[in-house]
């Protein structure tokens, strides 16, 4: 007769247990940290054209076309490129969210304007506003005249 007792506290538990967990999933709050959706993204650019010739100093940007919403080519040193998609990493979806470089804080930072995010240039992670996550990065090589970026 103890086990019996012993199962159906077991099983009331099991059930306790199961019917908590389902109701932190229906009641938890959303997550503005969404996810920046993956594209594909491939491109080359030439470093020498006109177009990019402020590529050719490092510490410099450009924005450039691709991605979710835009893409942000950085020189980090002579032989490194950064490449971060503009879609703010809290709520990409929303159109205003995007990001821009903000050369007024004596060191690059990237600002969003709609929700006050502030990311750095160099790693993409947020230092500053609501957003948790860090941009979206792309891969980059550099041959010593050609800059690929893709994923």
């Amino acid at each position: 007769m103890k086990k019996s007792t012993f199962a159906a506290n077991l099983q009331q538990q099991m059930r306790f247990i199961f019917f908590t967990l389902l109701s932190f999933s229906f009641f938890s709050c959303t997550d503005d940290n969404d996810l920046i959706p993956n594209v594909y993204v491939n491109f080359n650019i030439q470093l020498s054209s006109a177009e990019f010739s402020n590529l050719q100093a490092v510490g410099n940007s450009e924005y450039v076309t691709g991605g979710v919403k835009g893409i942000i080519l950085y020189r980090y040193d002579f032989d490194t490129f950064l490449a971060f998609d503009r879609a703010c990493s809290f709520r990409p979806s929303i159109d205003c969210e995007r990001v821009k470089i903000d050369n007024k804080t004596g060191t690059t930072l990237l600002t969003d304007s709609c929700c006050g995010s502030k990311f750095l240039i160099t790693d993409g992670y947020p230092i500053e506003g609501s957003a948790l996550l860090p941009l979206k990065r792309y891969n980059t090589s550099f041959d010593g005249e050609n800059i690929s970026v893709f994923n």
